[in-house]
């Protein structure tokens, strides 16, 4: 093998690697995309299996631009989970015992407990117990 073959091999190694992304990618679209109905999505399907690069082509020019919006929609309501469940896993304000107080002391201010019940709420959240 001559360096010119090891070039030319490369070069379609790396041709073929970006066409099965590019497949990938398109699929992984189609099927994210809430606007096409299941005829529409098995119809693009249908047309990358049968004719991948013009289906490819066709639908990166006809339905790309929304790609990147749809992607960007997908990992914005994945980090708002994460960080729900990060905010789940730590616990609210609420949980600790400063905010226990406050909470506390909030009612206190609007009368909905009294200053013995305010005590004893205060003695709990202090004492680590509920």
């Amino acid at each position: 093998m001559t360096f010119w073959d090891f070039l030319v091999w490369s070069f379609w190694f790396y041709l073929v690697f970006v066409c099965i992304t590019i497949f990938i990618r398109v699929i992984i679209d189609i099927f994210r995309d809430p606007t096409l109905s299941g005829w529409a999505k098995a119809l693009w399907v249908l047309f990358l299996v049968i004719f991948p690069f013009l289906a490819a082509f066709i639908y990166l020019i006809a339905r790309g631009g929304k790609m990147a919006q749809r992607n960007m929609a997908g990992m914005a309501e994945a980090q708002q989970a994460n960080d729900q469940y990060i905010r789940q896993v730590a616990g609210s304000g609420a949980a600790s015992p400063a905010g226990e107080i406050e909470s506390a002391k909030r009612l206190l201010d609007s009368g909905a407990i009294t200053q013995a019940e305010y005590e004893t709420l205060k003695a709990q959240a202090l004492a680590g117990t509920r």
